[in-house]
């Protein structure tokens, strides 16, 4: 076998899970500033099924095949010229930046040393890959919302990703966190710390109540959320409408620009910095992974398929072994 070839997950076409197969394609190589990393596992993040179905392709181009995978946990298998915080078998984590575009559900994949971070002693390679996707959550809370002890925390999409993150740092900085998810994720929720969990289905915005932060992690009805906001509230949205991209980008970029609403959008772009943070974190007791089901690497559009039907409990997780 070519030990310069490994697996990684394409697809030939934009479409729905049954697009992805496992291939073979050239083992890369770091650049100078760069580490190659012996993928353990990744996680199956919301913006590559998007990327996938084809809804941005306006961005992502009809270049074909493409990749997918966002996030990575391994071993760095070797440290490009320049590359001194990092050694040969060190454990990492670490997430692609936005100009790398997808590419982490493989054996091997290269990435910025500044976008990787050392994995916290005794955290297992598979559960930590549903962490660094809190990376978000913490940035979202502690810089972008200013989140202070006692205040209202609503969470929206509290059973995700990164919603279950924010459920458990809400808690940890000393806000009354009420969670938004599906009936059957409310006892999951709870068990994160939510102080109340709420059917999102069996309820209107409006009946919710007052909140001084409200973290968004669906992307619609976000004029309705925003005026849940008490005086001197924050709301704080990572995603956008895809069935109204339009109005939704503009009402973003509106409220972003002109400060209409006290909305924040922002997308999670963590650097080395951040993942010392999230490991201090995990040191401290204020974050721990959520793992719903780990997934072999053939098995990706399995993953793909089940993140898409819903219901999600934390992250779903591959395993390249």
């Amino acid at each position: 076998m070519n030990d310069r070839m490994m697996k990684a997950v394409l697809h030939d076409r934009y479409g729905g899970p049954d697009v992805l197969y496992t291939g073979r394609v050239p083992r890369p190589e770091p650049a100078a500033g760069e580490v190659l990393v012996k993928v353990r596992a990744f996680s199956v993040n919301g913006g590559e099924l998007a990327a996938r179905a084809g809804r941005l392709r306006l961005v992502t181009g009809r270049r074909f095949p493409k990749r997918v995978g966002l996030d990575f946990t391994g071993e760095v298998a070797a440290p490009g010229a320049g590359v001194t915080r990092f050694a040969t078998g060190d454990r990492v984590w670490g997430v692609l930046g936005r100009t790398s575009g997808f590419g982490s559900a493989a054996e091997y994949v290269t990435v910025p040393a500044e976008r990787a971070g050392r994995l916290p002693d005794g955290l297992d390679p598979v559960d930590a890959a549903a962490l660094p996707v809190a990376t978000t959550a913490i940035t979202a809370l502690r810089d972008k919302a200013r989140l202070r002890p006692g205040e209202r925390l609503l969470v929206r999409g509290a059973a995700g990703g990164v919603g279950n993150a924010a459920v458990q740092l809400g808690r940890a900085y000393g806000a009354e966190v009420t969670a938004l998810a599906r009936a059957a994720n409310l006892d999951f929720v709870r068990g994160l710390g939510a102080h109340e969990a709420i059917d999102h289905r069996t309820v209107r915005p409006a009946e919710l109540g007052r909140f001084d932060v409200v973290l968004d992690t669906v992307g619609t009805d976000l004029r309705a959320f925003r005026r849940l906001l008490n005086s001197g509230g924050r709301m704080v949205t990572i995603a956008f409408d895809l069935k109204r991209l339009a109005a939704s980008l503009g009402y973003l970029a509106a409220s972003t620009v002109h400060g209409r609403g006290r909305v924040r959008f922002f997308s999670g772009n963590p650097t080395q910095a951040d993942f010392d943070n999230l490991a201090r974190h995990v040191a401290e007791g204020k974050l721990s992974p959520a793992v719903d089901t780990v997934f072999p690497l053939e098995e990706t559009a399995a993953a793909h398929r089940a993140l898409e039907t819903g219901g999600v409990r934390g992250k779903y997780v591959v395993k390249v072994a």
